[in-house]
């Protein structure tokens, strides 16, 4: 919203905007309710959340919470925290581009430094199939395809690699 609101800004410059141009306004206004919703939902489940993903990491995959001998879950907690709640900002927002560009760039090579990539693919898998469970169809609609985007670009081994906007 943020950035689509910067984007007309600057486009229509001199000019009143078209109802096309106008429309991402009526689209946000019509999604409010459900979005503010969604956000509040994820807010009081977010301990729920992190606990069900983790649960199932170390069913899954337990390898990917240890380096060596060195448990490292109350850092994945803690990353993982921050990404759900810029998460559910960009949701109420509806703003991806700011969330991509203020926080899962530069978190994309803290992962690709510390090689966590595996970790971040299955963390938001994960959080993507506990979400259904925990939201309704309408709400997790809202949220899974920005956990997907985290998925896509905290995974990637690369910084060639293209990630969809």
């Amino acid at each position: 919203m943020l950035t689509q609101t910067q984007n007309l800004y600057r486009e229509s410059d001199g000019r009143y905007a078209t109802d096309e141009e106008l429309q991402f306004f009526q689209d946000y206004i019509q999604s409010f309710p459900l979005r503010l919703t969604t956000y509040n939902k994820i807010r009081t489940s977010e301990a729920l959340i992190v606990q069900q993903v983790q649960s199932q990491i170390r069913a899954r995959a337990p390898h990917l919470l240890q380096r060596g001998n060195k448990d490292l879950s109350a850092k994945w907690k803690q990353d993982t925290l921050r990404i759900l709640r810029h998460s559910a900002l960009a949701l109420l927002i509806d703003d991806r581009d700011r969330l991509r560009d203020r926080l899962l760039l530069w978190f994309q090579t803290i992962m690709r430094a510390f090689d966590a990539q595996d970790s971040c693919k299955l963390t938001y898998s994960i959080m993507q199939e506990v979400v259904e469970s925990l939201l309704t169809p309408e709400e997790a609609a809202l949220l899974r395809p920005i956990l997907e985007y985290n998925r896509q670009i905290l995974s990637q081994a690369s910084s060639t690699e293209e990630f969809p906007l």
